[in-house]
């Protein structure tokens, strides 16, 4: 147990929060930087764990920056790493020898005899002795100085899994089928993940002199806050940390969303009541207690922490009103807004009408998985909607619907006679052959990305014309960072933020819609909003960008609190239909998505479920009762 400050009091170990996970990385690299270079001073070795997966990337871009860039040698340091998929061929695109060779070891000047990963090519008998032997060499080091973790969405550190003893050491064990679920977009489908894993244990990782856990994103808000705040179990395994005498969760502003003093600060002490979160904390009182927001009262408030607020701005029926009249401010059935009204408490200006809108969808089915609903409102109310495709999606399409397609293009072929020459037949073998022989996560020929990419894009024009929007007004942007053929992708570059520049000054436009639900698996959607950003912040001084406002839309992977939304469209039970048969176009999506991330259901059905709850809680706030409504929160850029 750690000793905290009072805003601190739930939580039981040493956490620190950043803006973003950029600044948490560098922060995590400068302290490692530190220990490399007072072990050096001292003529030591320094002995670090190290961890793989998305989470510890920018910590090792900037190590390599630092190496290049600032001489640091790498010389003196012993490295461990946590674990590996057992089978694993090292040269896989899965391996995680792959993985720290291309993030770190090629590019710093580390002796490769002082790399240590575990073995996934061993024979099954041979696996209990390099176990002990893995054991023994960090012991025969002077143990671990230093090891950073990342956190699974069961609270697994490495790869102890729920259940795991605190005592444990390295050995092989059997995933979790929630692990295995998560891993499924890295091997192509879960059926290629493999079943077990060699993973240094519970026992090892404690043995650190120094432990730094770090999470991103709001995928992993729920599992910090159980493993900061909750009771040691070993059905979490993280929360064993509580125990180290020198552990630090480092995490960025989205994996700290859950911890109290974020959450609910007015539970942990005075708070500095703004609109923000005044609003916030009524609309999580209404919450817990079940009631509509005009039926608190001051004796609610005072047992909830918010005496300071009824104090600073009550009573209770004057704050009531105040947020009552906020959210249903929000509200309108005009997200163009609406013409020839008084739009002073409306959350979109009625001029101009008819606005020039850009909908930008970073897969080729987000724009009506998250705001289908918005999108038909906006063209059946004469709005100019253009739709910008950032990537190709061409990674999430099953190899039998390539082979479907090339088959149907034969077929086509043969009964117009537009391939005497019999190059589809051809191509079509080749492409039989190459699915035959492909291995679990090999990359796709070239020939099959393209294909893949034009099943999309079809996919995605079918869903435009059945929104009411002309082809022309489809764009579609291949933006070359997601041309990999693989889940990993290549960093946004100039290139990527240049094609967005070129097409929001080619449409001028009044609006524009962005994803921003940033928890997709491959951390695409993530990437999309920055590339938009960065070229909004160019634009902004151009006099048409001064009258252009930026909403940001989610629903393939989460929703918008009803505290956070600016913008709630409603939608009527025929429009939630017309949004599903949208959703519904792009097929080879339907019945089971490629990446289904930790949502088993068809996006439509998430989509639905999330629309639908979202207008169950204006209904429970005491607002008007809708079908569906989807939400929208404005950047201010």
């Amino acid at each position: 147990m750690v000793h905290q400050s009072p805003e601190r009091r739930f939580e039981k170990l040493n956490t620190e929060i950043f803006s973003d996970s950029q600044k948490a990385s560098l922060a995590v690299a400068n302290r490692i930087k530190d220990l490399i270079l007072a072990k050096q001073k001292a003529n030591e070795k320094f002995v670090l764990g190290l961890a793989t997966g998305s989470t510890p990337t920018k910590v090792y871009e900037e190590l390599v920056r630092m190496h290049k860039e600032e001489n640091l040698s790498f010389q003196n340091v012993v490295t461990f790493n946590l674990d590996e998929y057992f089978p694993m061929q090292p040269d896989s695109l899965q391996s995680y020898v792959r993985f720290m060779n291309e993030y770190l070891f090629d590019h710093i000047d580390i002796d490769r005899n002082n790399v240590h990963i575990p073995d996934g090519t061993l024979a099954m008998e041979d696996v209990s002795k390099f176990c002990q032997d893995y054991e023994e060499k960090i012991k025969g080091f002077g143990g671990l100085d230093m090891q950073i973790l990342g956190i699974g969405r069961t609270g697994h550190i490495g790869f102890n899994e729920p259940g795991s003893m605190a005592n444990s050491r390295t050995r092989l064990i059997t995933l979790d089928q929630i692990t295995r679920t998560d891993a499924a977009s890295d091997f192509f489908g879960e059926e290629f993940v493999p079943r077990r894993a060699i993973t240094m244990g519970v026992g090892t990782i404690m043995a650190a002199k120094e432990i730094i856990m770090m999470a991103w994103g709001e995928g992993k808000a729920r599992i910090i806050k159980e493993t900061v705040e909750g009771s040691i179990s070993d059905s979490v395994p993280a929360t064993y940390l509580q125990n180290h005498d020198n552990a630090k969760v480092i995490l960025d502003d989205a994996a700290a969303a859950d911890l109290t003093r974020i959450s609910t600060p007015w539970l942990v002490g005075i708070c500095e009541w703004n609109d923000i979160l005044r609003r916030k904390a009524v609309v999580w009182l209404c919450s817990k207690l079940q009631k509509p927001v005009l039926k608190l009262t001051d004796e609610e408030y005072n047992e909830n922490g918010m005496s300071d607020l009824i104090a600073e701005q009550g009573p209770a029926y004057e704050i009531n009103i105040k947020i009552f009249n906020e959210l249903q401010h929000t509200i309108t059935g005009w997200p163009g807004g609406k013409p020839n009204a008084d739009d002073s408490h409306r959350p979109e200006r009625k001029a101009p009408h008819p606005k020039r809108v850009l909908i930008f969808s970073p897969h080729p089915d987000d724009d009506v998985i998250s705001m289908g609903g918005t999108l038909i409102r906006l063209v059946d109310q004469g709005h100019e909607v253009h739709v910008a495709y950032q990537t190709s999606g061409n990674i999430a399409v099953f190899d039998d619907d390539v082979v479907r397609f090339v088959d149907y293009s034969i077929d086509f072929n043969k009964q117009f006679g537009l391939d005497e020459n019999g190059k589809v037949e051809t191509l079509y073998q080749n492409i039989r052959d190459f699915i035959i022989n492909k291995s679990p996560g090999e990359v796709d020929s070239p020939e099959i990305q393209k294909i893949k990419g034009l099943i999309r894009r079809s996919e995605a024009k079918s869903g435009i014309r059945y929104c009411g929007i002309p082809d022309e007004r489809g764009h579609f942007m291949d933006m070359p960072f997601y041309e990999t053929g693989t889940v990993r992708k290549k960093p946004l570059g100039e290139e990527d933020i240049q094609i967005t520049i070129d097409l929001i000054k080619k449409i001028k436009p009044h609006q524009i819609y962005a994803a921003g639900d940033l928890s997709d698996p491959h951390g695409t959607h993530r990437v999309c909003l920055s590339a938009i950003m960065q070229a909004v912040e160019r634009l902004k001084n151009e006099d048409w960008m001064k009258d252009c406002w930026v909403w940001l839309y989610r629903g393939a992977w989460q929703e918008w609190d009803v505290n956070q939304i600016e913008m709630a469209v409603p939608m009527s039970p025929e429009q939630l239909l017309k949004k599903r048969r949208a959703i519904f176009k792009h097929q080879s999506q339907k019945d089971r998505p490629l990446f289904p991330g930790n949502d088993i259901r068809e996006f439509w059905q998430r989509a639905e479920q999330r629309n639908r709850e979202t207008a169950q809680k204006y209904d429970q706030l005491g607002l008007a009762e809708y079908e569906a409504i989807e939400g929208f929160v404005r950047w201010h850029f």
